[in-house]
C-alpha cells in the first residue's frame, strides 16, 4: 500500500475543508441547514468562511489533511479539546446567522445540548474523499487524531450516526466504545470514545 502522509491544513484549504465537512454531515442536514431562502453552496460558504479563520470549530487549525505521495488530497479530519467547544460554536451561529439568515441569540447558542464535553478530545469531522475510500485513509487520519487526544491526555471522542454502518464498523475495529447517547443535528447519535492507547 502507499504512504499515506498526513499534514496540518492552512488556510488555503478552507474550500476542500468545507467540501469535506457538508459531505461529513450528509446532503439532507446540509438542506436542512440551508431553509428554504439559501442554497447548498450558501452552506459551503458558511464552512469555507469558519475553515479560513482561527479560533472556529471548523478552522484550519484544527484540521488534518491525509494526502497521496504525489501530494493528492484524500480525507479532511478536524479535531479538538471538548473543552473549547462552547466558545468556538459561537463563530458558526454567527456566521450562520449572517449568511444564512438564521438568527440564533446567545442565550440560544448556551442552551443548546453539547456534542462533546470538556473530559475527552472531539473528533468533530472526517471525510475520506470518495476517490480514496477503502485504503486506510480513515483508519490513518484516527490514529493521528489520537494522538493528539494523547498529547491532550484525553479520549478520543465522536458522534456516529446509527444509520451509518460502515462508518461504525471502522470504528468498532480501531478500538471505539459505545458510552451513550448525544443529540446532534436533531438526531440521536451513538457517542464513542477510544479510551485505549494502544494505536
Amino acid at each position: 500500500m502507499k504512504e499515506i502522509i498526513i499534514k496540518d491544513a492552512t488556510s488555503g484549504d478552507s474550500e476542500l475543508i468545507a467540501d469535506a465537512i457538508i459531505g461529513a454531515i450528509g446532503e439532507e442536514i446540509a438542506k436542512k441547514m440551508a431553509g428554504d431562502s439559501n442554497t447548498l453552496k450558501d452552506v459551503h460558504q458558511v464552512f469555507s468562511n469558519l475553515a479560513s479563520r482561527q479560533n472556529t470549530q471548523y478552522s484550519f487549525k484544527n484540521t488534518r489533511i491525509a494526502f497521496s505521495e504525489e501530494g493528492i488530497p484524500m480525507g479532511v479530519c478536524i479535531s479538538y479539546n471538548g473543552k473549547d467547544l462552547k466558545k468556538l460554536r459561537y463563530s458558526f451561529f454567527t456566521e450562520a446567522n449572517k449568511i444564512l439568515g438564521w438568527n440564533v441569540t446567545a442565550e440560544e447558542i448556551d442552551k443548546l445540548p453539547p456534542e462533546t464535553d470538556a473530559e475527552e478530545y472531539y473528533l468533530d469531522t472526517l471525510m475520506t474523499l470518495p476517490d480514496y475510500r477503502g485504503r486506510g485513509v480513515g483508519e490513518s487520519l484516527i490514529k493521528d487524531a489520537a494522538a493528539k487526544s494523547r498529547l491532550n491526555n484525553k479520549p478520543l471522542g465522536l458522534l456516529c450516526d446509527p444509520d451509518n454502518k460502515n462508518a461504525r464498523r471502522l470504528y468498532d475495529k480501531i478500538g471505539f466504545k459505545e458510552v451513550g447517547i448525544r443529540p446532534f443535528a436533531g438526531h440521536d447519535m451513538n457517542h464513542l470514545l477510544l479510551v485505549s492507547h494502544c494505536l
